[in-house]
């Protein structure tokens, strides 16, 4: 009966145990507690009634051991439920290097996929048993949120921000995926499937499906088309600087600060080129808002995070 009617998902991802176990041991204190708080109320009801010879209760102003005893655990449970709770939150967001990106677009009312090699899906999502993988995501609109039950993981997917998150699915099989974000008049049909497969397996449907064009050659014919490379050669013009080697590299604005040149850092260049100028260039770069979508911006951010870096002595 217990498998026609489960209490929880099916585990099938490397995390998923850890966040359960975390979540059994949260339940686990609250029940004691509220328990030993329900136990002492009705103990003290009885002890302490009012009856003949006991009209008045004794007060007792202080008891230095019971209150360190109720100030201290607490604080200890806490602080463990703090540290469990603050190392499963880095290790479940902080993608392992070497994981397999694939980028999702968020929309009313579908999730839009797209791996590496190009290939791309519409709620159902394709991935090998034992590899981590990685999701680059952003929304087209309005506040989303990707949630994959069985392997314990969701994240907010935002307009205008990208967020990431990872999974590493440890059994095959087809999983539910969900909107757990209400985004609108149609959010309950925002669902689709996760599809684990065995590596070979995975390998032969990607081999076998209908081809699609890698986001970096995608993205360089959407670069070359908006003109971009009149302005950012291989060298760097009076007009704007190289973006060879740009993704991961420190940037030094206008302002004299610097930040990294991360996803956000280029998509926010592309839409909003005046927001953080780039030390030593005038502010002539129109805005392509409106004009490339967010798949567009995905296909330009791969094709710039592949550009390598330039070779030592050369102007950047």
């Amino acid at each position: 009966m217990l498998r026609s009617f489960p209490l929880f998902p099916e585990r099938a991802s490397a995390s998923a145990g850890q966040v359960d176990h975390l979540y059994f041991f949260l339940i686990a204190v609250s029940a004691l507690f509220a328990g030993l708080i329900f136990l002492l109320i009705a103990i003290f009801a009885v002890k302490y009634r009012r009856r003949e010879g006991h009209r008045h209760a004794t007060q007792i102003t202080k008891n230095i051991p019971l209150e360190i005893a109720w100030t201290g655990i607490p604080l200890l449970l806490t602080m463990v439920m703090f540290v469990w709770g603050a190392k499963l939150f880095f290790n479940v967001y902080r993608s392992p290097d070497g994981a397999m990106e694939i980028f999702v677009v968020g929309k009313q009312w579908m999730w839009k996929f797209q791996h590496p090699e190009g290939r791309l899906e519409i709620n159902e999502l394709h991935v090998p048993r034992g590899q981590p993988v990685k999701l680059s995501m952003i929304s087209e609109d309005v506040i989303h949120d990707l949630f994959v039950p069985a392997f314990r993981i969701r994240k907010d997917v935002l307009p205008g921000r990208y967020a990431s998150m990872w999974f590493e699915a440890t059994k095959t099989g087809t999983y539910h995926l969900l909107c757990s974000q209400y985004c609108g008049t149609q959010h309950s049909k925002m669902r689709g499937w996760v599809y684990v497969m065995e590596p070979a397996d995975y390998a032969r449907w990607l081999s076998g499906s209908t081809p699609g064009e890698p986001l970096t050659v995608s993205g360089e014919r959407l670069f070359q088309r908006l003109g971009c490379a009149a302005c950012h050669a291989e060298q760097a013009t009076p007009r704007g600087p190289s973006l060879a080697g740009l993704f991961g590299r420190q940037v030094k604005l206008q302002t004299g600060a610097s930040l990294v040149a991360d996803e956000d850092y280029i998509r926010e260049s592309i839409i909003k080129p005046e927001a953080k100028l780039t030390a030593g260039y005038a502010p002539i770069m129109p805005t392509f808002k409106g004009i490339v979508n967010e798949e567009g911006l995905l296909q330009l951010i791969a094709y710039i995070k592949s550009l390598p870096a330039q070779p030592e002595g050369q102007a950047p």
